[in-house]
């Protein structure tokens, strides 16, 4: 009987020690499985005034337009929805009207440090009225088309150009020449 306690009490202690070193594993693998889950892809925001630069460029081809570049300086991916706001000026009572042919299939997901661009038709013969204009304005569009706060003031190199009311404004698109091509 003695034999069969002992042998009983070294099952129960093998059995203690198998049950806390799986323990143990389990513990570890609970927190690994933490430790990543707060790894994961940050989250995608709205792209706005406070985590997106957007400058204008004078371009050579074709005439008449602007490239409106805007670049993720956040921390997060953003989305850039639909087309920006911009105003030619800061008389401008309205934003330029966006031309409905360039819209696009999906939003464009910006990751830090890429570009969205849209391009600028400032004037045409077709319009009407206008004049010149160096501090154009820009605001950005939420999922909804609505506008995304403050209005960011922009500086047109050579001292500025001409817009008439035929003035219009591409969505966003991927890169520089699909936002020109229109």
């Amino acid at each position: 009987m003695r034999i069969t306690t002992r042998f009983l009490s070294r099952s129960a202690a093998s059995s203690m020690v198998v049950a806390a070193a799986l323990g143990f594993v389990g513990v570890q693998a609970a927190g690994q499985t933490a430790s990543a889950a707060t790894k994961q892809a940050p989250s995608t925001v709205t792209c706005t005034a406070a985590n997106t630069e957007p400058t204008v460029t004078e371009v050579s081809r074709p005439v008449n337009h602007l490239l409106l570049k805007a670049t993720n300086t956040g921390a997060k991916p953003c989305y850039a929805y639909s087309a920006p706001y911009p105003r030619a000026g800061a008389g401008a009572q309205a934003p330029l009207p966006w031309a409905e042919e360039t819209s696009p299939q999906a939003e464009l997901m910006l990751k830090p440090g890429q570009s969205a661009y849209a391009g600028v038709l400032t004037y045409s013969p077709d319009g009407e009225g206008g004049g010149d204009e160096k501090t154009p304005g820009v605001i950005l569009a939420d999922r909804k088309g609505n506008a995304t706060g403050k209005e960011k003031t922009l500086k047109l190199p050579n001292g500025g150009t001409s817009f008439n009311s035929a003035a219009t404004v591409t969505y966003w698109q991927g890169n520089a020449a699909d936002a020109l091509s229109w």
